[in-house]
């Protein structure tokens, strides 16, 4: 028995030493094949529009993504193997970006370094203790976000579809998406790419913003529409914007986000981390041996029984 994965070596090493198997390095993109002995695929983003290749499923017996969602990958992976996700792995390291992000924003980091002794000029600092916080995604990163908030006396407004109690003890919840906007100074994108989150952020939410808002999208580039919040940031509406999700990735040359001097952006990359990638090392491992044991695969999407193939 064999795994593929489409990761870097370093963590095809931490797998395989933490299974005692031989780990085959594969290319990125939809596999055209895959020898018979290979039973599980670690399979990186891939081009969700790509047709399954002749002879899928090879011999793979399941599917272990390295995302936490599933709108990477196309929808027949998870429609013919047994698929999990990576929900919860990157969650702290995720959870700093975004800390860090707001703490740039705050303390005026861009401009406070001096070059010269005309520059020595002190000045006032912001501040995150005291200030408000939205999240909007209470899940993995949007808790592990959460709690690291509050240890910081920071206000922590969570936006969820019912008003339904927090996970975090502490957290306020809003089931307004506007009135969120209305009342915080930052706000974190935290919640998966569906049809109900698609340009969640819009030009009628975003008239709605505390003027000043900084807006954090740890999610996907699709729950924020561009054109209205370009149209934010020069009304005054939001101050700056973080991005490390954008749509599509990578933008195309000349977008205005590349430019924009109150735009920041990063190639999705606030996931991406030796701590995240020992921890889906973990996970993996930890689903195969579940595999194995004819138990269930720790988040898992699809329709397919988690019991190993006959």
């Amino acid at each position: 028995m064999q795994i593929a994965s489409q990761l870097e070596p370093d963590f095809n090493a931490a797998l395989a030493q933490a299974l005692g198997l031989p780990v085959l390095a594969v290319p990125r993109g939809v596999p055209q094949h895959l020898p018979a002995t290979v039973a599980l695929l670690v399979a990186a983003p891939m081009d969700a529009d790509q047709p399954p290749p002749a002879g899928w499923p090879f011999g793979l017996e399941w599917v272990q993504l390295v995302t936490s969602g599933t709108d990477k990958h196309p929808r027949w992976l998870s429609q013919s193997l047994p698929t999990a996700t990576a929900r919860g792995v990157a969650a702290n390291q995720i959870a700093e970006y975004a800390l860090a992000a707001m703490l740039y924003q705050a303390k005026s980091l861009a401009d406070l370094w001096v070059q010269s002794p005309a520059d020595w000029q002190a000045r006032a600092l912001g501040s995150l203790a005291g200030s408000t916080v939205g999240v909007v995604g209470l899940g993995a990163i949007g808790s592990a976000l959460a709690r690291r908030l509050l240890a910081l006396d920071v206000r922590v407004i969570a936006l969820r579809a019912r008003p339904l109690p927090s996970p975090v003890p502490g957290v306020d919840i809003q089931t307004d998406l506007g009135a969120l906007l209305a009342a915080c100074d930052h706000v974190v994108l935290a919640a998966p790419a569906t049809a109900a989150t698609r340009h969640l952020l819009n030009r009628d939410t975003l008239a709605r913003a505390k003027p000043g808002l900084h807006i954090v999208n740890v999610a996907r580039g699709e729950l924020i529409d561009d054109q209205a919040l370009l149209w934010a940031l020069e009304q005054g509406l939001v101050a700056a914007a973080t991005l490390d999700a954008t749509d599509p990735e990578p933008l195309p040359p000349g977008h205005p986000y590349y430019t924009h001097p109150r735009v920041r952006l990063s190639p999705h990359t606030a996931a991406i981390g030796r701590i995240s990638r020992l921890a889906l090392a973990h996970k993996t491992a930890q689903n195969h041996r579940r595999w194995l044991a004819g138990q269930g695969l720790l988040d898992r999407v699809g329709a397919h029984p988690d019991t190993p193939a006959s």
